[in-house]
């Protein structure tokens, strides 16, 4: 793990122009043509987000929203992981596992029961004590085009993962995101 690699922690009200103008093109990098090159966020601007340096440079990012879900008709506090990349020349080199180290950090002595993510890969996450989890998913479905909502998504989503930072014990069953599906 490269020790020049510095996390900082900086919420969404406190992103500058600087901050920004590094940060749109490693999102753009990592998740391709998909991802608005007009903004910074996908669907919703999340509360706060880990950013990884080297020295000076932007090479990682997590966003993070603090959310209430519904599971199995109980309220769970979470932790969403949301973008989490690191740029193509400094992967394969712990960043990525220091971002959800990060994460982990951030959870403890607070009321946060799991931290929640949707993984296209999960092999990073699973190394770093995530699970692959089989819930269905109620959620509001956002265009990311034009913002706007299309409806209410219900179905069970593979890409689901999550890590237990509490005491509740995470039930197989109905999710309800109770917003976007981040």
């Amino acid at each position: 793990m490269d020790k020049d690699i510095q996390i900082k922690t900086v919420f969404e009200f406190d992103l500058n122009e600087e901050i920004r103008h590094h940060l749109q093109p490693l999102l753009c990098e990592c998740f391709g043509e998909d991802y608005p090159e007009d903004r910074i966020y996908f669907k919703q601007m999340p509360h706060f987000r880990f950013l990884a340096y080297n020295h000076s440079r932007l090479v990682g990012h997590t966003a993070c929203d603090l959310r209430v879900m519904n599971l199995q008709g109980k309220a769970i506090n979470v932790l969403s992981l949301i973008d989490v990349c690191v740029s193509s020349e400094m992967r394969s080199q712990g960043i990525g596992s220091r971002l959800l180290l990060e994460s982990d950090k951030f959870c403890r002595n607070r009321d946060i029961d799991f931290i929640v993510l949707f993984a296209d890969q999960g092999d990073l996450y699973e190394r770093n004590g995530f699970k692959t989890v089989q819930n269905r998913c109620k959620w509001l479905k956002i265009n990311d085009r034009n913002l706007t909502t299309r409806g209410i998504g219900y179905e069970l989503i593979p890409e689901l993962m999550i890590k237990s930072v509490g005491e509740k014990e995470w039930n197989e069953g109905e999710l309800d995101l109770l917003g976007y599906l981040g």
